[in-house]
């Protein structure tokens, strides 16, 4: 089988990077008989250039010149790997091509304020997003990257369950659990005693990460008079919350440590002794996942896709209760077996996510697609 993965613009988006080489390798192992061709938009404008030129630069190289490129490729099966280019689906749709795309969020749609503050020209872009949306419909299947997002897709896109089938994200076996020396030696480094209890968060600043919460319970540590620290990593603190840190005094609790590379940010996920991700929305929740593969507790929401991820692997709160995150935290201080005993669940429920595993569903997916499209083009007899 000839199988073309339609990516997104190299560095366009991180997450997707990721989704595209995790699919790209577990196809290659679980069906290594097969080709696989990637895609991608050859042009790859500056983002901190914010001239109009380069605006539309960036709007004809995805939705004229990188369609013209890929309805020209010859596949049996084209896999659009991020739903914002569902726009594709028209133009394939149009020659007969057999489409697949991954949705893996309803996140604008839910909270239309996540791309208004991204984007030069908001409106302009959730009317092209929505446009891109509806590609969807026209396409022979749509991967939900969650049945939360499969839920979310039903409800919001007039589209059926039966055209919907669920394959959940997975976790790079780089995210692992560490030898304790090293771990200690990154805690030294950021000189966090062993008796500090370290939290961590890793992500965007978006409205719906609930950082703010986060702040909120470190400052409720604090009082308590408890040891304790807070690492960001993913985007800065945003102007409010930097004020929020002055105000109660938090300095010298919290540390931003940028945006690591993978083998560092493995690194920072060990050293953690909590990952603390209090979202409002996710459409999957990977930075919950690669916490767990490394052994690191998480305490989450209790909301949107982040208990099918977890299952009884972390504790789930609602996202606004301080008051039991505070708890959650000081039990995890006072009781060490209760602590690695929910490492050692997380760590369990890590390897069911594997990118062989969601490259075999999605493979037979393709295969399924492949072989109704077989029977169609059988003449009938009589």
């Amino acid at each position: 089988m000839r199988v073309a993965i339609v990516r997104r613009a190299p560095g366009a988006s991180f997450s997707m990077d990721v989704y595209a080489d995790g699919l790209v390798t577990g196809l290659k192992a679980v069906r290594p008989e097969w080709k696989i061709i990637e895609l991608a938009p050859k042009l790859e404008l500056d983002k901190r250039n914010s001239s109009w030129f380069t605006g539309v630069g960036k709007y004809y190289e995805r939705y004229w010149r990188y369609p013209l490129t890929v309805e020209k490729q010859k596949a049996d099966i084209f896999h659009i790997i991020d739903h914002s280019d569902g726009h594709l689906v028209y133009r394939l749709k149009t020659i007969s091509k057999s489409v697949i795309v991954t949705c893996h969020d309803l996140i604008n749609l839910i909270y239309p304020e996540n791309l208004y503050e991204q984007a030069r020209l908001p409106f302009i872009s959730m009317v092209v997003w929505k446009y891109a949306l509806r590609g969807m419909q026209e396409a022979d299947r749509i991967v939900a990257v969650s049945s939360n997002t499969a839920k979310d897709i039903i409800q919001n896109l007039n589209i059926t369950l039966e055209q919907v089938t669920v394959v959940p994200d997975a976790v790079e076996p780089l995210f692992q659990l560490l030898p304790e020396a090293e771990v200690e030696f990154l805690r030294q480094q950021y000189n966090i005693s062993p008796q500090t209890i370290c939290l961590l968060h890793v992500g965007s600043n978006h409205p719906r990460k609930n950082v703010f919460t986060i702040l909120k319970v470190l400052e409720a540590l604090k009082k308590q008079g408890l040891p304790i620290h807070f690492w960001k990593t993913g985007a800065d603190f945003t102007a409010e919350q930097k004020t929020f840190i002055r105000t109660y005094d938090l300095e010298n609790c919290v540390t931003y440590l940028g945006k690591p590379d993978k083998c560092t940010l493995v690194q920072i996920y060990n050293a953690a002794d909590i990952l603390l991700s209090p979202s409002l929305y996710e459409g999957f929740g990977m930075t919950v996942l690669e916490a767990m593969a490394c052994g690191t507790p998480v305490i989450t929401s209790n909301v949107s896709s982040l208990p099918e991820v977890t299952g009884d692997a972390a504790v789930l709160v609602a996202p606004t209760d301080v008051p039991a995150m505070v708890k959650a935290v000081c039990r995890f201080q006072n009781d060490s077996v209760y602590r690695q005993g929910l490492s050692s669940k997380g760590l369990a429920r890590a390897k069911l996510f594997t990118w062989e595993a969601t490259a075999e569903q999605i493979a037979t997916g393709y295969e399924k697609l492949v072989d109704q499209g077989r029977r169609k083009e059988i003449p009938k007899l009589g």
